[in-house]
């Protein structure tokens, strides 16, 4: 069997190609140059709109020829592995975190600031609805286990990105990571919120073990801190999950099997 290339798939290289990076691939030789520029322009400014829509406070950061270099190359040479135009947010954070060299002009928390911005658009869109089937909503938090939702995401940031604005950009990272958790609730809105650690600490420990009650987590948390206090742990962290309940960035606690069942 011939793997020689069909001649209009090499048409259609050739153009997209093109299209892609028109600074260094020439056009094909039978099309006019006025209908190329019809299609130049009109795919890198959907795709450049795309990206200024889903990073907003990035593209603030950038002059209009630093930021329009950034997208260029972007364009042109990476290779996306989503087809949708949905996606270009994604691949756009892909690129940003695997494939661009830093720039002069970028800013040191330029990957944390994009993460930041594109899970916004993730949790908006995400095809996700918490199964309720075996979960009270109305648990007792501390007696119970809790349930996380999945449309929520905590992450430690070594720059306070929520605060970040042209004229506040810091170039260093804090001594202590900042907690930050964005989540959708129940009204499809989102929602960001800063944890401090011991309330971080408390949703990681309920994300990876599932079968301890609030009670016990807790406990776990005050013995690896050495907390001389561990009652106050427990007043702080029975506060913490009742708040992260109402923000319904917790479902409730996990039905027994008992109570499914009865």
């Amino acid at each position: 069997m011939s793997s020689e290339i069909p001649e209009f798939k090499k048409v259609q290289y050739g153009f997209t190609a093109h299209l892609r990076d028109p600074d260094h691939i020439s056009a094909p030789d039978d099309i006019e140059d006025r209908r190329m520029e019809i299609y130049r322009g009109l795919l890198y400014r959907n795709i450049q709109n795309f990206i200024s829509s889903a990073f907003p406070v990035l593209r603030k950061l950038y002059n209009e020829d630093d930021w329009h270099r950034m997208v260029r190359h972007f364009f042109a040479n990476h290779e996306s592995t989503s087809p949708y135009f949905r996606d270009i947010s994604r691949e756009f954070l892909d690129y940003l975190q695997n494939e661009r060299e830093p720039q002069p002009e970028d800013p040191a928390f330029i990957n944390e600031l994009a993460y930041y911005e594109w899970i916004e658009i993730y949790l908006t869109h995400a095809d996700i609805e918490p199964d309720m089937s075996n979960i009270d909503p109305d648990g007792d938090l501390m007696q119970g286990r809790p349930v996380l939702s999945p449309l929520t995401d905590l992450r430690g940031y070594n720059f306070p990105v929520h605060k970040i604005k042209p004229d506040f950009q810091p170039e260093q990272a804090g001594r202590q990571p900042i907690f930050l958790m964005v989540y959708r609730d129940s009204q499809y809105k989102i929602g960001f919120m800063e944890l401090n650690p011991l309330t971080a600490s408390l949703v990681e420990q309920i994300k990876v073990d599932s079968l301890k009650t609030g009670r016990q987590l807790l406990k776990e948390i005050a013995e690896t801190l050495q907390h001389p206090d561990p009652d106050a742990v427990y007043r702080g962290g029975e506060q913490a999950l009742k708040q992260l309940r109402a923000k319904d960035i917790l479902l409730g606690t996990k039905l027994q099997k008992s109570d499914s069942l009865s």
